[in-house]
């Protein structure tokens, strides 16, 4: 499906919507056998930067990172899911929530393990910002 320019508001929200999923191997943990917190911030900008991308469809920067929870633990041998959603539009601005979730490889548990919020600025050619919508 091509993306259309005149998809309604709610459809490019909806459409924005970014999940990947990614397992925690041991090269990405700490001594204390769980995910890096600074290897978690990286996914999860990384995750709110194609969220921002795929709702507005021009050049994103970060520009900030507000309060990121770290309410639970992520270890090692585990699968996490990082979903981001559009959480608020200015005119050159967008913030993105992201959450991540852990699951257990071989059970079905599954919980909210980190969440937080990311700013982007749309930029023009000259890197100067411009309207997202």
């Amino acid at each position: 499906m091509a993306i259309d320019e005149t998809l309604s508001l709610i459809d490019r929200l909806a459409a924005a919507e970014t999940r990947i999923f990614k397992a925690v191997f041991p090269s990405t943990t700490n001594h204390y056998d769980t995910l890096f917190g600074g290897t978690a911030l990286q996914l999860m900008d990384e995750v709110a930067f194609i969220t921002a991308t795929r709702f507005s469809r021009k050049r994103m920067v970060t520009v900030s990172s507000d309060k990121i929870n770290f309410t639970k633990s992520i270890p090692a041998g585990t699968i996490i899911e990082l979903v981001g959603r559009v959480e608020h539009v200015g005119n050159t601005s967008i913030r993105i929530a992201v959450e991540i979730y852990v699951e257990e490889m071989y059970s079905m548990e599954r919980h909210q393990a980190i969440h937080g919020t990311f700013t982007f600025v749309a930029l023009d050619e000259h890197k100067r910002p411009i309207r997202i919508v």
